[in-house]
């Protein structure tokens, strides 16, 4: 049995992909750990669960990995095919359950701590900001929050955003841009330097 090659761009993650259809289980296991925390941090933007998102992502891999053999290089990456796996279960948890308060902390892996030296009225403040965030994005609508979750938490381009979510790039762009509103509408009170501060927008 050979080493697995560990992915580093298309050509590499394509080369293990072709070990793993041999039936090679390290290369499975390398494919696994390449991709893992990715399609964690997706599915966890998306159903607010760590359970949940724990299950959708063991979901995406078995499927993903069952129907390897169905992957073609040629139509997508297998990054955006992945990934339209996990969106697509996530849909499936979220129109069948009620979604509960975000873990913001774990949303976009952003960490908002005040700064030790802050007074406490900065510190409420702040907490407040944070809250109103935490209700701007739940209240978006889920084909907002996918796409929205999708370019900013996981750095995809329109074009790879509008194929995961079955739609057309310009769609894609204009989910964005709605998102992008609606959060900024809903912030303002807090100021937009706060919006751009924490989803770099």
């Amino acid at each position: 049995m050979t080493e697995p090659i560990i992915p580093a761009g298309a050509d590499e993650i394509n080369a293990l992909i072709q070990t793993c259809l041999t039936g090679d289980q390290t290369a499975y296991t390398a494919l696994y750990d390449h991709f893992a925390t990715g399609i964690y941090r997706l599915c966890y933007s998306l159903v607010f669960q760590r359970q949940d998102a724990e299950d959708v992502m063991q979901e995406t891999f078995v499927y993903a990995f069952k129907n390897l053999h169905r992957f073609d290089p040629s139509r997508a990456s297998f990054k955006t095919w992945l990934y339209t796996i996990a969106v697509s279960r996530c849909r499936n948890t979220y129109r069948r359950k009620r979604l509960p308060n975000i873990d913001f902390s774990q949303l976009f892996r952003l960490e908002i701590a005040a700064p030790r030296s802050e007074r406490p009225e900065a510190e409420l403040a702040r907490k407040a900001a944070e809250d109103a965030l935490r209700q701007a994005l739940s209240s978006l609508t889920p084909p907002l929050r996918e796409a929205v979750v999708l370019r900013y938490g996981h750095g995809l381009t329109y074009r790879e955003i509008a194929e995961v979510m079955g739609c057309p790039a310009k769609t894609a762009e204009s989910r964005i841009r709605l998102a992008h509103q609606h959060l900024k509408h809903i912030l303002q009170a807090h100021g937009q330097g706060l919006l751009e501060e924490l989803l770099s927008f």
